[in-house]
């Protein structure tokens, strides 16, 4: 026999019970209706007491679990924020890095043609330099040149004679 068999059992009872006039009661047995509930009770399994007991406390599971929603999503919030200080800290150093990298470019062109002027107004004075020094060589060794056909000359002219 089972709770629901047990329970028929105490439908048929009540049914079978004798009314009282003018009423809608009836007249059962106590001993009998009570000994039926106590094994219709002693057949439902201990889940269903433990099940009573979880019902009973529902409420309080249940704001404990709003509570425990509540304090998840905070800190997920939190998290999120934190997550975007980071990407907001990390593109504003991007940013910062690109404007060292563009400004440390337009030095190093800047020293280039600096470097590449210096150099070309050192090349011009070298240039000018060598100008002269190659004048001055030019000069001498016409000079030794001249000087040889003189030379040269006065061996085929006759000395002027006496007068």
């Amino acid at each position: 026999m089972d709770v629901h068999d047990k329970l028929d059992e105490l439908s048929a009872l009540v049914e079978g019970a004798r009314a009282m006039p003018m009423s809608a009661s009836c007249v059962v047995n106590r001993a009998q209706v009570l000994d039926l509930l106590d094994e219709a009770r002693s057949m439902l399994p201990s889940s269903l007491a433990t099940a009573d007991d979880v019902l009973a406390g529902r409420d309080e599971i249940l704001a404990a679990a709003e509570v425990e929603g509540q304090r998840i999503i905070a800190a997920a919030r939190e998290e999120a924020r934190r997550l975007v200080g980071e990407h907001e800290i990390f593109l504003a150093a991007e940013a910062e890095a690109e404007e060292v990298r563009a400004a440390a470019d337009a030095e190093a062109e800047r020293m280039r043609r600096e470097t590449d002027d210096y150099v070309d107004a050192k090349l011009a004075n070298f240039e000018v330099a060598l100008h002269k020094t190659l004048t001055a060589v030019q000069k001498g060794r016409d000079k030794i040149r001249g000087r040889h056909a003189y030379d040269e000359l006065g061996d085929q002219v006759e000395p002027p004679l006496p007068g």
